[in-house]
């Protein structure tokens, strides 16, 4: 689908990432509703974009009923990017029930209601897209984020059973699953320093992959250097042999560094 023209919505779009996906989508004529918790962020964001066309839906994805309010406000749009996202660390028992059921909800269950609720249209209108904003942590454990790998976890196979279920239909959905991101997301929000040795991504590449998603039947596209997507795939693979790599003492010592600088994001 040539995104020109077409209206997007955008979840999550006053993070780093959702900033650069959001600039990417309007530079290629996308009119973009950007959406956040931040009413005031998101139009500071809509006059930086180019092109014109862009709106505002201010929307705490985690509260009971705010994705479905936030499709219906919406309407009729060509283009889901489910970014929103928390980052989830912390041990299961450091966690209160609340904080529990809120990541589940903006991470795993927002995304799959929005996509409940705009997909008849988009399959009435004859055309549409889906994307998920998912994560190499979709395919391999990693030491305090039980939570952020189920959501990953969860959302990639959404994403694959839903796109069996639109096959030969002119809707189609794309998991764009980053890896380690500088500049942007978990480990620049936390100043932790990402895992050494495995390289990382930039919040232009998933920008870039966000709109190459737009016009592609792929299921799946991966952002992250060659050694992170084949330590993720072994992972997929060879559970136990994951295992006993993030059981390691620098897995935990960077695991840790990780959840101290987030335990506000919860």
């Amino acid at each position: 689908m040539d995104i020109a023209g077409k209206k997007v919505l955008l979840t999550g779009a006053t993070g780093g990432i959702g900033r650069r996906i959001a600039s990417t989508l309007a530079a290629a004529g996308a009119e973009v509703i950007v959406s956040g918790r931040s009413a005031e962020a998101l139009t500071e964001l809509v006059d930086s974009l180019p092109g014109s066309g862009h709106s505002v839906l201010a929307a705490d994805l985690g509260l009971v009923g705010a994705a479905q309010e936030l499709a219906n406000q919406a309407g009729a749009v060509d283009m889901l990017v489910a970014n929103a996202a928390l980052p989830s660390t912390g041990r299961i028992t450091d966690l209160t029930d609340e904080q529990v059921a809120r990541m589940l909800r903006i991470n795993l269950e927002s995304p799959i209601l929005l996509a409940q609720a705009l997909l008849p249209g988009m399959l009435e209108r004859g055309r549409g897209k889906l994307v998920m904003i998912g994560s190499l942590a979709g395919k391999a454990g990693s030491p305090r984020s039980s939570i952020y790998n189920a959501t990953k976890f969860g959302l990639r196979g959404f994403a694959f059973g839903l796109a069996a279920d639109l096959a030969g239909s002119p809707v189609s959905i794309t998991l764009v699953a980053p890896g380690f991101v500088r500049e942007a997301g978990m480990f620049a929000d936390s100043g932790a320093d990402a895992p050494p040795g495995l390289g990382t991504t930039t919040p232009e590449r998933v920008a870039e992959a966000v709109l190459k998603a737009a016009d592609s039947k792929k299921i799946e596209i991966a952002v992250a250097p060659l050694v992170q997507r084949t330590m993720a795939h072994i992972g997929l693979i060879s559970p136990h042999v994951s295992h006993r790599v993030q059981s390691g003492p620098a897995a935990h010592k960077a695991a840790d560094s990780l959840v101290a600088g987030q335990a506000d994001k919860r």
